[in-house]
């Protein structure tokens, strides 16, 4: 299992395309708790929410950063923050989709994380119960077609974050 540093080393080894599935409603990450009091506070997020620099650190390279979240609402406070957060990320380049469950009936995802980088390395994202990152793990070669499947009903089923944004914001 890959943490910290290690699986930070990813965003910069990819050479092509970045796809990230995101299941949960709730992420503990200790570097966003000011940010997020301060979202919850009604406080200015500072230009980062603009034009997130991490996603620009990727997208000024060349490559491609996708993701699709899917959640349910009504929007947990933590997801509200996220998809706040969201349009700095599409001005930095990302492609962000949403797939709603109280909207749609969507089948055949995993219940779980992943990143999916150049089309060939697969790692699923490990959580505590409360959203506390725990690690990543390469999932075998003889996987890649499930995770490439995944992705592809991900895609197919989504709708793009601004149509979503509009009828929910």
């Amino acid at each position: 299992m890959l943490s910290g540093e290690e699986f930070g080393q990813l965003f910069a080894a990819f050479e092509r395309t970045a796809f990230r599935l995101e299941t949960l409603s709730v992420y503990d990450v200790e570097e966003e708790r000011e940010e997020f009091e301060r979202f919850l506070a009604g406080a200015d997020m500072g230009p980062d929410w603009d034009d997130n620099p991490w996603v620009r650190s990727m997208t000024d390279k060349g490559k491609e950063v996708t993701r699709v979240h899917v959640l349910r609402s009504p929007l947990t406070d933590y997801l509200r923050y996220e998809l706040a957060a969201y349009p700095g990320n599409i001005t930095a380049g990302e492609s962000i989709s949403i797939i709603d469950l109280a909207e749609q009936a969507v089948t055949s995802l995993p219940d779980h994380d992943f990143w999916l980088f150049d089309d060939r390395d697969v790692y699923r994202m490990h959580y505590t119960s409360e959203g506390a990152f725990v690690g990543a793990e390469l999932l075998p070669a003889h996987r890649l077609a499930e995770y490439q499947g995944y992705q592809d009903r991900a895609l197919a089923e989504a709708v793009p974050f601004a149509d979503y944004w509009e009828r929910h914001h």
